[in-house]
């Protein structure tokens, strides 16, 4: 079947308008969204703001991890717009093969987002193996980085996207901290090898930004988006 053809167009900065005013696209939604996503942390985050979701996450017949393989010379800003907005075309084909092209309008929105961890231009990925965990708890330690997620909405072939980014400064980690670390196996799954929402929150002196971001999913930024697909989050019914 073909793709549903997407329009793209970068949100920037959120601005002031409330979206909800489009009661058009709201009176249409189904009251969910499609995450195309198998991270538990950015279910559990959806949840925490009361947004219905259904799973569309990649199957077994596709590369999902082709799509976050690095390019060179791509900066992290560059990487994760592209990664999101290949994320955004492959959901929508998904969705079309699972459930049938839907009515212009009445679909619900599709939700992807991706994340990334940089330290100046070098970018930390998931770390395959105990090895690349620990040179990645090394290279962290003492020092700060950014954590970039890019969050992208399809709804009725438009799609809207933004980019988080927050910074974070680890206290530095003993070798010793760093070893127990990686054999608690925490690290895996992750971008930059570690999550805050979990054991690595003692390693982090402090955070500018968003912390729901660098968990994965930017709640601020995703209910914006979300509004302007027509789709209000549990506490905002305006």
């Amino acid at each position: 079947m073909p793709a549903i053809p997407i329009t793209a167009n970068e949100t920037g900065p959120m601005t002031s308008v409330d979206p909800c005013a489009n009661t058009e696209l709201a009176a249409q939604s189904p009251g969910f969204v499609w995450l195309a996503s198998q991270s538990p942390r950015r279910q559990e985050l959806l949840r925490q703001i009361g947004v219905r979701f259904e799973l569309l996450a990649p199957g077994p017949d596709e590369d999902a991890e082709s799509l976050e393989a690095f390019r060179v010379g791509e900066s992290p800003t560059q990487y994760v717009e592209r990664v999101v907005l290949a994320k955004a075309a492959a959901a929508s084909e998904r969705l079309v093969r699972r459930h049938g092209e839907p009515a212009s309008g009445r679909a619900a929105p599709i939700l992807v987002a991706d994340t990334t961890v940089a330290i100046g231009g070098r970018m930390l990925g998931k770390p395959a193996d105990d090895g690349e965990a620990r040179a990645m708890l090394e290279a962290l330690s003492g020092r700060g980085h950014r954590v970039l997620t890019a969050v992208a909405v399809v709804r009725a072939g438009r799609l809207e996207h933004t980019i988080s980014v927050s910074r974070v400064r680890f206290e530095r980690l003993s070798p010793a901290v760093i070893e127990a670390y990686v054999a608690s196996k925490e690290p895996f799954g992750k971008a930059g090898g570690y999550g805050i929402q979990g054991m690595a929150a003692a390693f982090i002196r402090r955070i500018e930004g968003s912390y729901s971001g660098i968990m994965g999913l930017p709640l601020h930024e995703t209910a914006k988006l979300l509004k302007r697909a027509g789709l209000a989050c549990g506490a905002d019914t305006r």
